[in-house]
């Protein structure tokens, strides 16, 4: 217990105090988040926060978790710093789809071969249980990819991906701390702790953005997190073991993990890439309702905490029946917040809202130049 308390204050103190240092280097070389049609945010903001978040959590687990209790620990530290890198370069200049996708396929290939995190049992879903070795291997891929852009796809309001990611994160400790695996429960805390501090910053009005740096590593902890959750839970054998695993884990993960699955469905079916942008969130539907941005984090929230505490206590139906329940009512969810929106709402698109006098915008950067006049826009 007490590594894990230390771990989450440790790695509280480090992203707290690296925050306000962030936001001034940002400051000093112009590097900020871009105003557009689609973004929420009219002002330009501070990017990069994630190097605060990936610091405190890096150093608190490193250093909270006793030597040689899981070797696997520092391969997910390699698959996270990969994550870290690709996350920084596409916060400041704009990588493809392919390249995001490859970044992404190696760190999932580190997390499996080498840290041994890998789903091998349905657990009855669809009478399904075993599963062979290949399938095992494209599951558990598509399974980290999956989350890991959840995390950051839901990261279009100020507090939503990172009061989601506390929750997640702490649910998940706690698991690991009842079931006696110190190892996930000090990351799991760790990561929670460097959130928290990071949202004290990021809670509206936002003084600085997670970016994809501090994004995609939280879906990637988070991918680590659910599929060991699977794992072990659903072992008959284990001291805390739960039925209808999966189904629990999907539960605990459901607003960024249903939200992104239901639009790279929308996207598809539309013949469009599953990552082109567009307003189709269920963040952009409660902000067409009137919604400010404290108000669509606690909805997000609040509804979440409702799907995991449905999903534990009818977790004896099974996985398959019990995960029928939780996409209908995510369904009935989203459905009602779609069709509750004013009919004639108009977006604006006013640009001249987003346009700020003295700036150039390079167009090959996700960032803003506020200074040098000299630089032309391509």
């Amino acid at each position: 217990m007490d590594n894990i308390l230390l771990s989450a204050a440790l790695a509280f103190l480090i992203t707290f105090f690296a925050i306000p240092i962030i936001i001034q280097v940002a400051k000093d070389k112009k590097l900020f988040d871009e105003p557009d049609e689609r973004k929420v945010h009219k002002a330009v903001i501070p990017t990069l926060g994630g190097i605060g978040i990936f610091a405190g959590f890096i150093i608190a687990t490193l250093m909270g978790v006793p030597a040689g209790i899981a070797s696997e620990l520092q391969y997910f530290a390699a698959a996270a710093t990969v994550i870290f890198f690709l996350g920084l370069k596409d916060d400041i200049l704009i990588l493809s789809a392919s390249k995001k996708f490859i970044g992404q396929l190696i760190a999932a290939g580190i997390i499996i071969k080498f840290g041994g995190v890998q789903l091998h049992n349905m657990h009855g879903f669809l009478g399904i249980y075993e599963i062979p070795h290949i399938a095992s291997i494209v599951l558990t891929i598509f399974t980290i990819i999956v989350i890991t852009n959840s995390f950051n796809l839901i990261d279009g309001v100020d507090g939503l991906a990172g009061s989601l990611g506390v929750l997640t994160t702490l649910v998940f400790g706690t698991y690991f701390f009842i079931a006696g695996q110190l190892a996930y429960a000090v990351m799991a805390f760790a990561l929670a702790g460097s959130i928290i501090a990071f949202l004290i910053y990021n809670f509206s009005p936002a003084k600085i953005f997670m970016g994809d740096t501090g994004s995609l590593l939280l879906g990637l902890i988070n991918s680590i997190l659910v599929i060991k959750f699977i794992n072990i839970a659903g072992n008959p054998v284990a001291a805390f073991g739960l039925e209808a695993s999966p189904a629990i884990g999907f539960a605990i993960l459901m607003i960024p993990l249903f939200d992104t699955l239901r639009v790279f469905a929308l996207r598809i079916l539309d013949r469009r890439s599953p990552f082109s942008p567009d307003r189709t969130h269920v963040h952009h539907f409660l902000l067409d309702l009137g919604l400010n941005h404290r108000m669509v984090t606690f909805t997000c929230v609040a509804a979440n905490i409702v799907f995991i505490a449905l999903a534990y206590f009818l977790r004896h139906l099974g996985t398959t029946t019990l995960l029928g329940i939780l996409l209908v009512s995510a369904f009935i969810f989203i459905g009602a917040i779609y069709y509750s929106r004013p009919k004639n709402r108009a977006i604006a698109k006013n640009k001249s809202n987003t346009s700020i006098p003295g700036t150039s915008i390079i167009k090959s950067h996700k960032i803003l130049s506020l200074a040098p006049e000299s630089v032309e826009a391509e």
